[in-house]
């Protein structure tokens, strides 16, 4: 999946914002939500504060004969959110997010809650754990779900320093309990390509997760007792370029393993 426009859904576009690394693959995706012939449209993570894809983003829009009606944040880190005020200042939309701090106007995302604009109907579900703020954006009439970094389009996203592996497992339970529930077709990422199995997307993130903590309690039992320890046993195979973000995973896999009472007290992280 290259270039700035990206495939999507019938009411979902894609613009890739040119921040490509490997925590972001091959850039932020920023997505443009419409009802085709709608006046207005609503603007889901404009990406990061970089003046080309901003303005990139709005004359999409524009071209479209439309004017953007929202900016929605799925979460505030910088990557999907530094350009948000650039972007409100721009096309004169309120930000709506789940963090206060994030917000540009009087509303937020409220879990359950309904966002009307471009024509569609955006249904807000809860999806802390990669942060606490993270939301997963549900648009019904195309039986997708925007899910920021909650669930990436390739590998699987780490748990941010502001994140809790306790409430990520509830939320890939939630997600999985709700592509049944409304029989979803399609997931559009924060990152990387669309995917097209939602169930057996999410329940190889759920096994993935199981088996991590598998790996940790063996590493613990083999010896490690601290992060760097862990990580050198559990990513072995992995760039090391991402050990510093792995250990993120792992202080909150060893939170999590601590609040069960089956970590050893001399286990530090």
């Amino acid at each position: 999946m290259t270039g700035i426009e990206q495939s999507g859904t019938r009411r979902a576009r894609c613009l890739l914002a040119p921040n490509p690394s490997p925590m972001t693959l091959d850039g932020t995706n920023t997505w443009v939500i419409a009802e085709p012939g709608a006046d207005t449209a609503l603007v889901v993570d404009p990406g990061p504060d970089h003046e080309g894809h901003l303005y990139r983003v709005h004359d999409t829009v524009a071209a479209a004969g439309q004017r953007v009606e929202a900016i929605l944040l799925t979460h505030g880190h910088p990557d999907h959110a530094a350009g948000a005020a650039a972007f409100a200042a721009m096309t004169g939309a309120p930000v709506l997010a789940a963090d206060p701090a994030h917000c540009l106007g009087e509303r937020g995302l409220a879990p359950g809650g309904v966002i009307s604009g471009g024509g569609c109907e955006i249904r807000v579900v809860a999806s802390p754990g990669h942060t606490a703020d993270s939301v997963s954006l549900l648009l019904e009439a195309d039986r997708a779900l925007l899910t920021g970094d909650t669930v990436l389009g390739r590998g699987t996203t780490v748990i941010a320093r502001d994140g809790d592996l306790t409430d990520y497992l509830a939320t890939l339970d939630r997600l999985r309990a709700l592509i049944d529930e409304v029989a979803l077709a399609v997931l559009l990422p924060g990152h990387g390509p669309v995917l097209h199995d939602p169930a057996g997307t999410l329940d190889y993130y759920i096994a993935h997760r199981r088996e991590r903590l598998t790996e940790i309690s063996s590493a613990i039992t083999a010896g490690a007792r601290t992060v760097g320890e862990i990580v050198c046993l559990v990513y072995r195979d992995v760039d090391r370029s991402l050990w510093p973000f792995a250990t993120w995973s792992v202080r909150a896999q060893l939170a999590y393993l601590g609040r069960e009472g089956s970590l050893p007290p001399d286990v530090r992280y």
